[in-house]
């Protein structure tokens, strides 16, 4: 059966006793689908905002006011490393294989978990990377500096030392810290944007790899987090007076793209919430969507965890309270990842120059798929023959064997009607002089 499931890291203390609740978890593995549980729980983890990432074996939780991560195994529900870095860390990505971690300083640093290499930038940011987000192109950063920077993925993972890593673009119109960041998982540099919530009560917009802002939108009080529809339609917003947001970037009046009525210089005041967080409960800390965006799931400093149906807009429900204040929340997909490898367990990363031995299990066959398997396992018809018939459309026919000779054939009996014709014609002129010689 499908299943859906997310994780959730706390900080801080117990808020109350409560005996059901084991004092030192950390972190929380729940299932939203088909029915809500807790399935297993992470121990000895104190994670702030934006220092939690997942993969489909791996856990990666940077502790608080720490230098440390601690890496769990998903199999083993236990810590397989603890792995420290020179500077504190305050915020964490994942990208198939590779962490990449904002440093107090304003660095970037990148962890290659399957070979253990280490690249550390210089300080871009004035001060703390304090969120990331990432896609297999291009990695953005924000920090407390209001300055937003977007890195070219291939670039950072270079395996030559002289190259100076420095940001692609930097992207400047915020004037306040960055709070959060979401991006689209679109390839087409016209259509992938990205979304930052900043303290100074604005989220932006951005096509990140042009560099340009496409709108500003303006809240009533500071968004905390904001989270991007998975099909990039609607934005949603968590503020520090506790009210949800959702911004639909493509209804009647459109805020992106040809359908947009005003320029997109001019700033757009959202004032109407779509919900409002319980007074007991906090504002939303952190919040994440599900796999169809049908779901928003929001975690609160007084440790309630609460689920928003966006089809119907109903008032919140409280899926669970884990007794400390939660801090991030990330969910797991569904289908899992067509990736030739696993990561069975971490390297722990090195400075300076060794060996690069890539440490991974195979997770499929090294024999290539057949056609026929190839087909049996693809929804509709298979890509390359939807490929191959294209182009067989756009190639002009070629002339086979069966083609010249019929041709051939063809022109022969051509040489035949046109003697035929020829020769009934000077018939018919004979005829018609001995007729005229004989009246």
């Amino acid at each position: 059966m499908l299943t859906e499931s997310y994780f959730v890291s706390v900080a801080g203390p117990p808020l109350a006793n409560n005996t059901a609740i084991s004092k030192d978890a950390g972190i929380y593995e729940h299932t939203l689908h088909p029915s809500h549980s807790t399935t297993n729980t992470f121990k000895k983890s104190c994670t702030p905002r934006n220092c939690l990432a997942v993969s489909d074996t791996h856990v990666f939780a940077a502790q608080e006011e720490k230098s440390t991560v601690h890496v769990y195994s998903r199999a083993k529900s236990s810590p397989e490393a603890f792995v420290n870095f020179p500077e504190r860390i305050r915020s964490v990505a994942l990208q198939d294989d590779v962490l990449f971690l904002g440093s107090q300083e304003g660095k970037l640093i990148v962890w290659e978990i399957c070979t253990g290499r280490q690249v550390t930038t210089p300080a871009c940011h004035v001060q703390a990377v304090t969120c990331i987000a990432s896609t297999p192109y291009h990695l953005i950063t924000g920090s407390d500096d209001s300055n937003i920077h977007v890195w070219s993925v291939p670039r950072l993972l270079e395996l030559d030392s002289t190259i100076e890593h420095e940001p692609q673009e930097t992207l400047s119109n915020h004037r306040a810290a960055i709070t959060s960041l979401a991006v689209g998982q679109s390839v087409n540099p016209d259509t992938n944007i990205c979304v930052s919530a900043s303290k100074d009560k604005s989220c932006i917009i951005w096509n990140y790899q042009l560099g340009i802002a496409l709108r500003t939108l303006l809240f009533p009080s500071s968004p905390l987090c904001a989270s991007l529809d998975p099909c990039a339609r609607a934005i949603y917003v968590s503020s520090e007076d506790g009210s949800l947001y959702a911004i639909d970037l493509f209804a009647e009046k459109a805020l992106l793209g040809p359908q947009s009525a005003e320029e997109s210089s001019t700033a757009i005041q959202v004032s109407s919430a779509f919900g409002a967080t319980p007074q007991e409960a906090g504002p939303a800390s952190c919040m994440a969507l599900n796999y169809d965006g049908t779901v928003l799931i929001s975690g609160h400093p007084q440790g309630q965890i609460l689920r928003w149906d966006l089809s119907s807009r109903a008032d919140s429900t409280e899926l669970a309270n884990i007794n400390a204040s939660a801090t991030n929340i990330v969910f797991v997909p569904p289908l899992p990842s067509s990736r030739p490898t696993k990561p069975v367990a971490v390297v722990k990363p090195f400075l300076g120059s060794r060996t690069y031995n890539f440490t991974s299990q195979l997770d499929t066959d090294l024999v290539e798929d057949t056609r026929f398997s190839k087909t049996l396992k693809s929804n509709g018809l298979p890509q390359d023959a939807l490929e191959q018939a294209i182009l067989a459309f756009q190639t002009p026919a070629e002339d086979t064997v069966g083609d010249q000779e019929l041709r051939k054939e063809n022109e022969e009996l051509w040489e035949v009607v046109k003697e035929q014709r020829a020769l009934q014609q000077k018939t018919l002129q004979r005829y018609l002089e001995a007729k005229s010689a004989n009246p």
